[in-house]
């Protein structure tokens, strides 16, 4: 939500980037491994209305085919995303309209979140804001160690709500409330020492970390990722006890799945 100064982030926009392509969100598949890459590398990759229908379409798309496995969410050139996109935001919008984009937005975060495949945020640069927040809804996420992170919109007088709902529900309460609060960057090392992001890798072994992820997940039952990625995230909103027993009757259901006989029949047999 804020417009970036990059100086000091070293990346230089790839090969791709410097293309003509005009595809706001450009789609590739390599097996069972599907990526969606923000494509806009100039404005900083931000998610202005039209991204985000992309983003929600291709989503949808991949939702329903059986064949991917893990989706890798990517962007080109030096930023991951620099949120929403602030000359729309800075136009005629009345507050049916903002109420309309930040709902569509959250929608999109929704998505993330129930997508059957496990969705795998790969950082590259920097991710503010919106950007951040998409960070944060991924199952996953991979960073460069020159990438940061900020939800700055308090800078501009607009405190990020709606990206404080995953980032209270990835770091500690207080953590979270002290980034909302300043708009202050944080650093790779930092993010995945609060929970931000999974693992830091030098940018030139980002991709190299990202496709090990890829394939140690590829490798699992396909059922049991995505009725487990399901429970994961609704036991989370639940007390103790009741989240014991939507865990109880979702292990009794997979336990029947022929992956896990299949799989149960072989460890056995090894004695």
């Amino acid at each position: 939500m804020v417009r970036l100064t990059l100086k000091e982030n070293a990346m230089q926009p790839t090969e791709a980037a410097a293309t003509t392509d005009t595809t706001l969100v450009r789609r590739e598949r390599d097996g069972a491994i599907a990526r969606l890459t923000l494509n806009q590398p100039a404005k900083y990759n931000p998610l202005s209305a039209a991204t985000i229908e992309a983003l929600i379409e291709a989503l949808e798309a991949l939702a329903n085919d059986a064949e991917v496995r893990v989706i890798v969410l990517a962007a080109e050139g030096k930023a991951f995303s620099a949120g929403h996109d602030l000359g729309e935001m800075g136009g005629d919008c009345q507050l049916d309209g903002f109420r309309t984009l930040f709902a569509r937005c959250s929608e999109l975060m929704m998505a993330v979140q129930r997508q059957p495949q496990p969705v795998i945020a790969r950082v590259q640069g920097v991710a503010t804001a919106a950007g951040c927040q998409l960070v944060a809804m991924c199952d996953l996420a991979i960073a460069s160690d020159n990438a940061r992170f900020a939800v700055s919109g308090i800078n501009l007088g607009l405190f990020c709500a709606t990206p404080s709902v995953p980032l209270s529900r990835n770091m500690h309460r207080k953590q979270a409330m002290e980034m909302l609060l300043t708009g202050e960057f944080i650093d790779a090392a930092t993010a995945r020492e609060r929970g931000l992001v999974n693992r830091v890798v030098p940018l030139a072994e980002l991709d190299a970390e990202v496709g090990r992820l890829c394939a140690s997940i590829e490798s699992k039952s396909p059922a049991a990722v995505a009725s487990g990625k399901q429970l994961y995230y609704r036991q989370l909103e639940m007390g103790v006890e009741d989240a014991y027993a939507l865990a109880a009757e979702a292990m009794a259901c997979n336990a029947i799945q022929p992956d896990a006989r299949h799989g149960i029949a072989k460890f056995t047999k090894r004695g």
